[in-house]
């Protein structure tokens, strides 16, 4: 299968072009130097030029904090940029995933979300944004995936892991909210799963995370165990956080999802994230990626 994938600098992308060539799929990556998705024509003469089979959308905005004061490009990348996509691929018949996120729902949950739940207020831009991509797929694209996922790490780009891990070179106390939970994934676990789901036909609203609930505290602290960095780990409060950073966005505080759609359809289960997070560790070297 021909497939052209967006955002392949970042983590996500970057793994999911390894998977396909890994599987023999013809792999085409592109970024915003190569297709800067908030240009139409550009977005089209790109797509058109290579037409692929199908497009795996990994491409966003993602600062979620500098969101709320970027609304307008946060808007335009992620709604708009997706529109784009969206609309060239219904015009060469190409699928399209779409990945979206967690944030799209509102953290008031009890049990993990499930992708027919339905989206009503996510707390912050970078949520909201991410929905309005998820409805110009549903609303261009008859052969979509869209697939939400959550807390992800990896190799390539920034990450939550990455952060801590730097952070505790310099501090000997991180404190870190532990009443948000949700799914730490791996994007290798992401990028396995949603190709065994981009080469069926059973289109759709997918979850796509790693095994097991926790908090950032309890990530962050199997992260620090992990790293031997020798730091402490302090639990707090989403409003104690908040005060001492009130530029940050809120986040949702229930943001567990629930993947049982995705193993009916591709037969298996992500593995659980403590084992993806070690993983993690004995692949990357702290500084240049991969060892």
């Amino acid at each position: 299968m021909k497939v052209l994938v967006t955002g392949v600098k970042g983590q996500l992308g970057f793994d999911v072009v390894n998977e396909l060539e890994k599987r023999g799929h013809t792999a085409i990556g592109v970024d915003v130097d190569t297709m800067d998705i908030t240009n139409p024509e550009q977005v089209e003469s790109v797509i058109k030029a290579n037409m692929p089979e199908a497009v795996i959308h990994c491409a966003a905005y993602t600062a979620v904090d500098l969101a709320e004061d970027n609304k307008e490009l946060c808007d335009k990348i992620n709604g708009e940029g997706t529109e784009n996509i969206a609309k060239v691929c219904k015009e060469i018949n190409a699928k399209l995933m779409y990945i979206s996120t967690d944030y799209v729902f509102n953290g008031e949950g009890e049990r993990p979300w499930e992708p027919d739940d339905k989206v009503t207020t996510p707390l912050n831009e970078y949520g909201y944004a991410k929905y309005l991509g998820e409805q110009a797929v549903q609303k261009y694209v008859k052969d979509f995936y869209i697939v939400r996922i959550a807390w992800v790490f990896g190799i390539n780009g920034k990450n939550f892991v990455k952060t801590m891990v730097n952070l505790a070179k310099t501090h000997d106390t991180l404190n870190v909210v532990n009443d948000q939970l949700g799914n730490p994934t791996n994007a290798v676990d992401l990028a396995y799963h949603i190709l065994k789901l981009a080469v069926s036909h059973d289109y759709g609203i997918y979850h796509c995370t790693g095994s097991g609930i926790c908090s950032w505290y309890d990530f962050a602290s199997e992260i620090i165990r992990l790293s031997g960095v020798d730091a402490t780990v302090a639990p707090c409060t989403s409003e104690e956080y908040k005060a001492k950073h009130p530029e940050s966005a809120d986040r949702p505080k229930w943001s567990a999802l629930d993947n049982r759609m995705l193993r009916c359809t591709v037969g298996n289960e992500v593995r659980d994230w403590k084992a993806a997070l070690a993983c993690f560790f004995e692949h990357w070297d702290g500084e240049n990626g991969m060892k």
